[in-house]
């Protein structure tokens, strides 16, 4: 009982560091993320991504998405999401650029060619637990996804910024506890980011026993099935539909 006090210290400790350090990257950080201060770790995310970065631009050349649009960006849970455009009807311009098995450090490496040059009013992000799964902090998760936030702000001021919470995934619990102080850093960054925000799909997939639920995911554990994403889709569109959100980000009803 005794230690509660120390943990809620040292919690706040954390949260105050970790912002800390999220306001000195944002404010290192030019358009051109990471790309200077980390050239090697870029060049090989370029050689690891080229070909599906180079799908994009073969979707692109046959047809140009619209400016003011919304773009979902992030690793494979955006990526599978084939029927997103279906799914956000009232959105004028869904532009999906999930790239399965990418990191919050890789959106930030290519935030030009995955949302920059489509001008979008709102950019909707999901990343973070391969970044845990393949060994970083949760303070670097922060730390990317700052520098992701900083570029996006630089050059379109005026597009929202939404961060998905990173999910509990049954094959991944071992990371929970990385999963809820990532999640937690990144609340805290977004309370202080104007026009940004946070959408919780963390708590809602848990069960009552506090572990991911498994009927939400595919055979594997790790990716959604349609059940899962149907829950993603209501909570995903309960808060673009809240006030502060343009109307027209109002999700339609759920398909019977």
């Amino acid at each position: 009982m005794n230690a509660a006090p120390p943990v809620r210290a040292a919690r706040r400790l954390l949260l105050s560091i970790a912002l800390l350090l999220a306001a000195c990257a944002s404010q290192a950080q030019s358009t051109d993320v990471d790309a200077a201060a980390s050239p090697a770790a870029y060049l090989a995310a370029q050689a690891r991504w080229r070909a599906e970065l180079s799908a994009f631009d073969a979707a692109d050349r046959q047809q140009w998405p619209s400016e003011g649009g919304v773009v979902f960006v992030g690793s494979s849970t955006i990526r599978f999401w084939t029927r997103l455009a279906q799914d956000f009807p009232q959105l004028p311009v869904v532009i999906n650029r999930g790239f399965g098995g990418s990191t919050m450090a890789d959106c930030s490496f290519f935030v030009r060619e995955l949302v920059l040059r489509y001008k979008p009013r709102h950019v909707l992000v999901y990343a973070g637990d391969n970044d845990l799964a393949e060994g970083r902090t949760p303070i670097q998760v922060l730390e990317s996804f700052a520098q992701f936030a900083n570029a996006v702000r630089a050059e379109l001021p005026d597009a929202r910024i939404s961060y998905i919470s990173i999910k509990p995934s049954p094959s991944r619990e071992k990371l929970l506890p990385q999963m809820r102080e990532t999640n937690d850093i990144v609340a805290a960054y977004l309370r202080r980011l104007p026009n940004s925000e946070y959408i919780d799909i963390f708590t809602p997939m848990l069960g009552a026993d506090g572990r991911a639920r498994p009927e939400l995911f595919i055979r594997d554990q790790l990716h959604l099935n349609d059940e899962g994403y149907r829950l993603w889709r209501s909570v995903i569109g309960a808060q673009l539909a809240r006030p502060g959100n343009q109307a027209e980000l109002s999700t339609a009803p759920a398909p019977r």
